[in-house]
């Protein structure tokens, strides 16, 4: 289980987020959402272990990950907004140099990242130098790598942009399809605006309260748990 307790943080007087807290169990997805500004992005730098918080604590599995960070990066998967990426290199050599990082063996990254590939239709250029990808191919790439370690937690942060309308199908049902199954938990961030487009279907989100407009909101989708997110934001 992932949980946010109370998180905070101030860029020098100024608070980016104020006390966000929800909790997030294997087999759901999360949606946070809110205006650009509202502290999404600076939520995601805690949950990743980026950035400590002012106030406040993030826990997997009921541990501080600041106890032990490197194994809790082990666990994550996580997919930036930027899809800043080696422009020198092959799609195929990227996801071969994070495979490598992570420890996967050959074996399994041979057949994980070609399956990932396949499903998102990336195979074809796979061999191509990255500079010559779009932005969407550049998303795609990022997903496969955060994805093929079979990660106990995904975050995403605005998962579908840039991508098709084809890929944006074919990862919106990868994720809630791995939720289910695999017994993974995501938590995706989006603006406003992209709510319908976003990782959950409209009809799957609950609303949260949160009584200031500046800050983020989250959504569960209680795929696989009926009860398994809690979230507040005061």
């Amino acid at each position: 289980m992932l949980e946010a307790l109370q998180l905070t943080e101030f860029y020098g007087s100024t608070p980016a987020v104020q006390n966000v807290s929800f909790q997030i169990l294997p087999g759901s997805v999360l949606g946070y959402l809110g205006p650009n500004g509202s502290g999404k992005s600076t939520t995601v730098k805690m949950l990743i272990g980026l950035l400590q918080p002012t106030h406040g604590e993030v826990r997997f599995d009921g541990h501080s990950i600041q106890q032990d960070l490197l194994t809790y990066r082990k666990r994550l998967g996580y997919v930036p907004e930027e899809p800043n990426l080696y422009p020198h290199l092959s799609g195929w050599e990227y996801l071969e140099m994070v495979g490598t990082l992570r420890g996967m063996s050959e074996a399994a990254l041979s057949s994980k990242a070609g399956k990932l590939l396949e499903l998102l239709s990336l195979s074809a250029n796979k061999h191509v130098q990255m500079s010559s990808y779009s932005k969407g191919m550049r998303q795609r790439i990022l997903l496969i790598a955060a994805l093929m370690d079979n990660p106990d937690v995904l975050v995403l942060d605005e998962p579908l942009s840039g991508l098709d309308v084809t890929s944006a199908m074919v990862a919106k049902n990868l994720i809630q399809i791995l939720a289910a199954k695999a017994n993974q938990s995501f938590i995706a961030l989006t603006f406003w605006r992209s709510l319908k487009k976003s990782v959950l279907s409209s009809s799957s989100f609950a609303k949260a309260a949160c009584s200031r407009p500046a800050q983020p909101k989250t959504f569960a989708s209680r795929l696989a748990n009926p009860r398994s997110s809690r979230r507040s934001c005061s």
